[in-house]
């Protein structure tokens, strides 16, 4: 089994060798490392040069990590597609662990693994992500067997961390690879994708340790909240049938989309983006809520200050749009 590793770049001069050191630790090494560097403005280029002659480094202005992934899913010359960020690292048995999954679940296509978080320098303050958000216990008793429903459960709380995906290239291309518009949620897109055609599993086991820093892509509420109203939206574009199937509704997670989005704006302060995000919701799924916050969103700013104060004198009285 040859397996091409794709490391997109960014100003990542920092932490990049030690994600490749990670790679060549392997106790089952890969066939090649490609490091697609998008643009970067600092000394990302010259650490990997001197960090030796086993990668393929690839530069391209820059267009984000999803237009990089692509460009390394499409230069790889293996069968198999292995993901890591710049800044985050693999334990050592990794390939090799999934590699075994996968000779005995020879059906799959893509198979995950479960990840840690580290500070900025490396010590770990979450050891699991699944245990996090309890999956842990779902995914032990998988046995690494194909997942059910697994787009419908992907739509539920995304379970893959891209960094420790080990997938078919040739799956990948099939499905459409990343799409570089999303900014945020791009990989749970893609994962959902592929989740509706081939079968796909996530493992139990820490094969990943991402890297919490002020550098990270995911510190943008704001950002992220809109980019999940285009994911679902696209999500249900592609694959709403298949959702549908597998008993999740898929105007219901579009409408959820717009309400958390509309609730950030409101909070905010922000009203009238509130409102049109809240009307955006109604429009996909009619809820109580949402009109009502639709209506309050309406409301001239001195009265909504008023009934702000009068609802924080009674206290929580509701659970706030928040889900699916």
């Amino acid at each position: 089994m040859r397996i091409s590793v794709v490391i997109p770049a960014f100003n990542s001069a920092r932490f990049i060798s030690e994600a490749l050191d990670s790679v060549r630790a392997q106790s089952l090494p890969v066939s090649e490392i490609l490091v697609v560097d998008d643009g970067s403005t600092d000394d990302t280029g010259e650490v990997v040069a001197a960090s030796g002659r086993d990668i393929r480094y690839l530069r391209q202005p820059n267009q984000g990590p999803s237009a990089a992934r692509n460009r390394g899913v499409e230069a790889a010359r293996g069968e198999w597609i292995a993901f890591l960020d710049a800044d985050d690292r693999w334990t050592p048995d990794k390939c090799a662990q999934q590699v075994a999954a996968l000779e005995r679940r020879p059906a799959l296509r893509l198979i995950a693994s479960d990840m840690a978080e580290t500070d900025p320098e490396g010590q770990i303050v979450t050891p699991s992500m699944l245990q996090k958000h309890d999956l842990l216990a779902h995914f032990q008793a998988l046995g690494g067997r194909p997942l059910e429903n697994a787009a419908a459960a992907l739509m539920r709380k995304n379970f893959i961390p891209t960094g420790t995906v080990l997938a078919a290239r040739e799956t990948l291309l099939a499905a459409g690879l990343f799409k570089p518009r999303i900014r945020f949620g791009e990989d749970l897109e893609l994962w959902a994708r592929v989740a509706a055609r081939a079968p796909i599993t996530c493992l139990p086991l820490v094969h990943m340790l991402r890297r919490r820093h002020g550098g990270n892509a995911t510190g943008n509420t704001l950002a992220m909240l809109r980019d999940l109203v285009e994911v679902t939206t696209s999500v249900r574009a592609e694959i709403g049938g298949t959702l549908k199937e597998q008993g999740l509704n898929a105007d219901r997670m579009v409408a959820n989309a717009w309400s958390n989005l509309g609730y950030w704006y409101f909070v905010a302060g922000d009203q009238e983006r509130a409102r049109q995000a809240f009307l955006s919701s109604l429009r996909e799924r009619p809820t109580p809520r949402a009109a009502l916050y639709a209506a309050a969103s309406g409301l001239p700013p001195g009265v909504l200050r008023r009934l702000r104060a009068l609802k924080r004198m009674a206290g929580p009285t509701g659970r706030e749009p928040n889900g699916r």
